[in-house]
């Protein structure tokens, strides 16, 4: 029986968490490649999530949209991407926007759950690796003397510094642990090009930078690096219930919220039957205090 719970919201989000949501105590959001979805790195979320059950995976679906590179031919594509040369990664259309809503899903975890920022990770495939690393050096407090947005790691494998000319590191978060696992044999993103971005990013401030090579490897991810993922995550995202994340209390919630809820923790048999608003408050009530 899995040990999480899995939901697909019908738009191209996935989202894995604990079968007990109130045991989350981390979030992981994880960008998948040009062209791809999320499902295309739902089995590694699976895997990762094994060896975090305290975690919430959230996996997103780039918006699809014509990418010049590729003839124009409409995608899902976190931005527009002209070329793999140097010069033709300056402008990088739509990746502000993907930006922004990267920032909304970290935001809400924060504002309705009370996770803080410094119990989350931005992780990324190729494109997704590259908008996780221009999102996760430049994520800003919305109003003076707030609590920074500084996370507790970045992902990338196979990715890069996109929009090297527009990006500006924000003060504060320089020693953020970065991850980046490459393949020496990578047609696409030239491992070369994963340690210029190490480089323009030392020289921006950035302290704490790991580019991990993987000889032979092409424009993809093999076990051993996952297994090498799963280890970075568990090393900045330590077992931690002081970070557990603060839930509505099920006597104020709404019947459909209950009733989500429920659905969401596998409880659905449990509830058959069920008439009164009570009957399902402390059904939830049970399931979050581990009674069930």
């Amino acid at each position: 029986m899995s040990s999480f719970n899995t939901e697909r919201d019908g738009k191209g989000t996935i989202t894995l968490s604990p079968k007990n949501e109130a045991d989350q105590s981390a979030l992981i959001v994880i960008s998948h490649g040009l062209g791809d979805t999320s499902e295309g790195f739902a089995d590694v979320a699976e895997h990762l999530i094994s060896q975090l059950p305290y975690a919430k995976i959230i996996l997103p679906t780039a918006p699809t949209q014509p990418v010049t590179m590729n003839m124009g031919m409409s995608m899902p594509s976190w931005y527009d991407i002209t070329g793999l040369d140097e010069r033709s990664n300056e402008k990088c259309k739509g990746i502000e926007q993907s930006k922004a809503n990267l920032e909304a899903i970290l935001e809400r975890e924060h504002v309705q759950n009370k996770l803080p920022y410094q119990r989350m990770v931005v992780a990324g495939f190729s494109q997704g690796g590259a908008l996780s690393l221009f999102t996760g050096l430049q994520l800003q407090s919305n109003v003076p003397d707030a609590e920074q947005k500084k996370l507790a790691g970045i992902v990338v494998m196979s990715g890069y510094l996109p929009g090297a000319k527009q990006f500006q590191l924000t003060k504060g978060l320089e020693d953020t642990p970065i991850w980046h696992g490459h393949g020496t044999a990578d047609p696409l993103v030239k491992f070369s090009m994963g340690e210029k971005s190490k480089v323009l990013l030392t020289e921006k401030g950035v302290t704490n930078y790991t580019i991990q090579s993987y000889p032979g490897l092409q424009h993809s991810v093999n076990p051993q690096e996952i297994e090498d993922v799963g280890a970075f995550l568990k090393s900045i995202l330590p077992p931690d219930d002081t970070c557990k994340v603060t839930l509505q209390p099920p006597e104020t919630m709404s019947v459909k919220e209950l009733k989500g809820a429920i659905r969401k923790a596998g409880l659905t048999g449990k509830s058959v039957g069920m008439m009164e608003k009570s009957e399902f408050i402390k059904l939830v009530r049970d399931h979050r205090n581990g009674k069930l």
